[in-house]
């Protein structure tokens, strides 16, 4: 059976090459798309999920060109990133790709992922979603955006507490320029999956109560390279992997 693309909706026409991309071939990048594609259907269907309900975003920061390479032609056509210089150098070599920035969003970079990305993963304050709708240009389509929320209060990372999403939603909602599409998250890591799962459960609970108001919201993003699985058994629509398919990031 053939294999269906990662991120559903993506473009699928050749990637555009130029002399970084023409870097040998990581190898091992297949076999860990194979595996970790089995392993999400495997999941999917212990927690009674349909089939295809999980998208696989892969997260390319700090990753080589090449590593990039290889996963497109391996059939992946959408890639996660946090840092603007960066994705503006990959996207140039790979114009064809659906692009997610999924960093901290600072104001001085809003302009530059408002014109280049197709997502933003990382919403989490209104001035920040004003800026992108503002600076979003006209001739693009509306910027498809996910709240951040904070599940662990951390300090150390950005979002809005889950008490506070529903006003973020709101907001994002109403600026014409964004196109509202879920909640995403990044708990603090641990190990048990039963933990793991707790903390996923309330952003799920949320993201459903916040569905009969938002009827338009279709994206759950939350889970990465060490809990994804726990994240589909509690509702994930799209897990972010970095390391699970490219190994340790080069920087």
């Amino acid at each position: 059976m053939a294999r269906q693309p990662l991120v559903v909706n993506f473009p699928t026409e050749p990637l555009k090459t130029s002399a970084s991309f023409n870097n040998p071939p990581v190898t091992d990048i297949a076999p860990r798309l194979e595996q970790l594609r089995a392993r999400i259907r495997e999941c999917e269907g212990r927690h009674g999920r349909p089939p295809g309900s999980v998208r696989l975003l892969p997260v390319s920061k700090g990753q080589p060109a090449a590593g990039i390479a290889e996963a497109r032609r391996l059939g992946v056509t959408g890639f996660g990133e946090s840092y603007l210089k960066e994705a503006l150098d990959k996207m140039s070599q790979a114009a064809d790709c659906q692009w997610h920035f999924i960093g901290p969003l600072q104001s001085n970079k809003t302009r530059g992922i408002a014109e280049n990305f197709h997502w933003v993963q990382s919403v989490a304050r209104s001035r920040i979603a004003r800026r992108l709708n503002d600076q979003r240009p006209a001739g693009l389509p509306p910027l498809n955006v996910c709240v951040q929320v904070n599940l662990s209060g951390e300090e150390s990372k950005s979002g809005v507490a889950l008490a506070d999403a529903e006003l973020l939603c709101r907001e994002v909602n109403r600026l014409p320029r964004l196109r509202l599409r879920g909640l995403m998250a990044i708990p603090a890591r641990v190990e048990q999956e039963d933990a793991q799962r707790l903390v996923f459960r309330k952003l799920a609970a949320e993201y459903h109560r916040l569905r009969r108001v938002f009827p338009e919201m279709d994206t759950l993003s939350m889970g990465m390279s060490h809990d994804f699985e726990a994240a589909i058994a509690e509702g994930a629509t799209m897990i972010r992997l970095g390391t699970a398919l490219f190994g340790a990031r080069k920087g």
